[in-house]
């Protein structure tokens, strides 16, 4: 039993990093129809900015100059190179190629940067842990937990009650409609880009707290991870990337945990459950669990 319920909370606290990555995957595809394939190098990025300043600023300043830099290279990223592309919606998926290649070159560039070090992040955290009853857990992980729920219900206040989040709603359900009521298109997805930038930069942190090493080259690559969960939940739904992400991240520490169980699986089996539960799922429902069935005119 005491495995089990440190397990879930393990679950939960990676469900709710998860959650940060995947809305950005989410608000960037509402705002673009752009899946953003360097949004891991945009993690990365915002983890080593963090490490490389911590011992200057403290924590708290490099975070923050992480995260508002983050957006500002995201924000840059999409006004400056996609946004000089063919506007037409349709032309998304050339957009899609192009983060594609702007991955290669931060990863490549901040790979040399780091090399094979691991890099610590200051956090306040440490390798401190909790006492819960029976269960011992990690005091970067409740970090986690209060923090992602925290920012997850700001973002979603920024959905329902900004002019902001009404524009980019509009524009979501009908681009040329919301166009012609004056939602300035070109504002509402630069802004959604900074918004994931600076999740990604955010969710970065705990990604690299304890029991992590810390931060490394190939951090970056946990945020494919979340991609399944977006895909989960509907990659236009902003709950559905919520709930996605805490089915995967329940799913890849039950794994974890109870590994010497499922040996017959295989020793990696962990690696690839997210994948294989997004199969199962996309099997059942091809839209994600919250996915909408559009209706074609024929």
């Amino acid at each position: 039993m005491t495995t089990l319920l440190d397990t879930l909370l393990n679950g939960l606290a990676l469900g709710a990093v998860y959650a940060l990555v995947a809305l950005g995957f989410v608000v960037i595809f509402k705002a673009s129809g752009v899946l953003n394939f360097a949004h891991g190098s945009l993690l990365l990025l915002g983890g080593y900015l963090v490490a490389v300043l911590h011992d200057d600023i403290g924590f708290a300043g490099a975070l923050a100059v992480a995260v508002l830099t983050t957006a500002a290279v995201a924000g840059a990223l999409d006004r400056l190179l996609l946004q000089r592309g063919d506007p037409d919606p349709k032309a998304a998926h050339v957009q899609t190629i192009v983060t594609i290649g702007v991955d290669i070159i931060l990863v490549t560039d901040l790979s040399r940067r780091i090399g094979g070090d691991l890099l610590t992040l200051g956090d306040p955290w440490g390798d401190a842990v909790t006492g819960l009853g029976p269960v011992t857990v990690a005091d970067s992980r409740l970090a986690a937990i209060v923090v992602s729920t925290v920012v997850i219900a700001g973002v979603f206040a920024l959905f329902r009650f900004t002019p902001w989040g009404l524009s980019l709603r509009a524009a979501a359900e009908d681009v040329e409609a919301a166009a012609l009521m004056g939602v300035r298109l070109s504002r509402v997805r630069m802004l959604a880009w900074c918004l994931a930038g600076a999740l990604a930069a955010l969710a970065a942190v705990f990604l690299a707290a304890f029991p992590a090493p810390g931060l490394e080259r190939t951090t970056g690559q946990i945020a494919l991870k979340a991609f399944p969960a977006a895909i989960l939940g509907g990659m236009a739904s902003p709950p559905g990337a919520l709930a996605g992400s805490l089915l995967i991240g329940l799913t890849e520490a039950l794994v974890a945990g109870y590994q010497s169980e499922l040996h017959v699986l295989g020793e990696g089996f962990g690696d690839v459950a997210p994948y294989a539960v997004m199969v199962v799922v996309l099997l059942v429902r091809p839209t994600g669990l919250f996915g909408a069935k559009g209706a074609v005119r024929v």
